[in-house]
C-alpha cells in the first residue's frame, strides 16, 4: 500500500526536489507519494517579520485541504525559517494548530532537522545557512533548543527564496564545504528553496560526513510521522541509507 506525505510549500523555488526525491525512493524499492501544494508567501524575504507572516496559521490551513483531498495521511510545513523564527514553543504550536485542521499528524522541517539529526546520533554540527545571519542565528537558537551543539555556523546573506532557488550544484557543494567544521559530525542546510536532492552522495562524499538538507529531511520527517521505514535508499544520503552513517553514536 502507498503511504502517502502531504507537503505545504512556501511559493516556486526548489519544489522539484519532492518528485525527485519520491522517484529515488520507490526506485529504490519503497511505495511512497509525496504530493505537495503550494502556500502563499506573501512577501518573499529572509527578514523575521515577513517569516512571521509566511508561516502564519491561516496561509497554511488555507490549502491543507488540497492535501488531504489528495489522500496524505500526513502533513509537513516545507519550511525551515517560517517554522523556527516562531522559536520552539511557537513551531509546535504551530503545527498543533496544522494538525488540528488538517485531522491528521503534522511537522514542520524545522522539527525534522532536529530530529533527523537525534536519529543519526549527532551531538555537535555545523549549519551552512543561505540566510542573512540574523536569521541564521535564530536557526542556532532552534537545534540549541533540542539538545544539539551547533559548533560553527554561515550565513549567506540571501534575502530571497527566488535567488536561492536559482542555486546549482557548484553554488550548493561551495555553501557545504564553507559551513563545515573539523569537529561538526554533520553539516545541516537549512533552507527548502535550495535544490539539493540531486547532489547528497556528492556532498557527503566531498565532506565526508552526513549532510541534512532541508527538502530531504522533510520528507524524511513525513514518513517518520506515519512510522514508515523507508527502504535504504543511499541515493537520499546517509539519513536514508539503512545504516549507520559516518559520526553516528550509539
Amino acid at each position: 500500500m502507498t503511504t502517502t506525505v502531504g507537503f505545504l510549500y512556501p511559493g516556486y523555488s526548489a519544489e522539484d526536489d519532492f518528485p525527485r526525491m519520491e522517484s529515488l525512493l520507490n526506485a529504490a524499492g519503497d511505495d511512497v507519494a509525496l504530493p505537495l501544494v503550494h502556500t502563499d508567501i506573501g512577501t518573499d524575504a529572509h527578514r523575521v517579520d515577513a517569516l512571521l507572516e509566511m508561516g502564519s496559521v491561516d496561509r497554511l490551513t488555507a490549502v491543507v485541504g488540497e492535501l488531504t483531498g489528495a489522500g496524505a495521511e500526513a502533513v509537513v510545513w516545507a519550511c525551515t525559517s517560517a517554522s523556527f523564527v516562531y522559536g520552539w514553543d511557537g513551531a509546535e504550536d504551530q503545527v498543533r494548530r496544522l494538525a488540528a485542521s488538517a485531522d491528521r499528524p503534522a511537522s514542520s522541517t524545522s522539527f525534522a532537522f532536529a530530529r533527523a539529526a537525534v536519529a543519526l546520533g549527532l551531538r555537535r554540527v555545523a549549519v551552512a545557512a543561505t540566510y542573512p545571519t540574523d536569521v541564521a542565528t535564530l536557526f542556532v537558537d532552534f537545534l540549541r533548543a533540542a539538545g544539539i551543539e551547533v559548533v560553527a555556523m554561515r550565513g549567506s546573506g540571501i534575502i530571497t527564496a527566488a535567488e536561492v532557488g536559482t542555486w546549482g550544484r557548484d553554488e550548493v557543494l561551495r555553501l557545504a564545504r564553507a559551513g563545515d567544521h573539523p569537529e561538526a559530525e554533520a553539516v545541516l542546510l537549512p533552507d527548502t528553496a535550495l535544490h539539493t536532492a540531486a547532489w547528497l552522495p556528492e556532498l557527503e562524499a566531498e565532506l565526508g560526513k552526513p549532510v541534512l538538507t532541508a527538502n530531504q529531511v522533510t520528507a524524511w520527517e513525513g514518513l517518520r510521522l506515519l512510522a514508515h521505514t523507508a527502504a535504504p535508499c543511499p541515493a537520499m544520503g546517509s539519513l536514508f541509507a539503512g545504516r549507520p552513517a559516518p559520526g553516528q553514536h550509539g
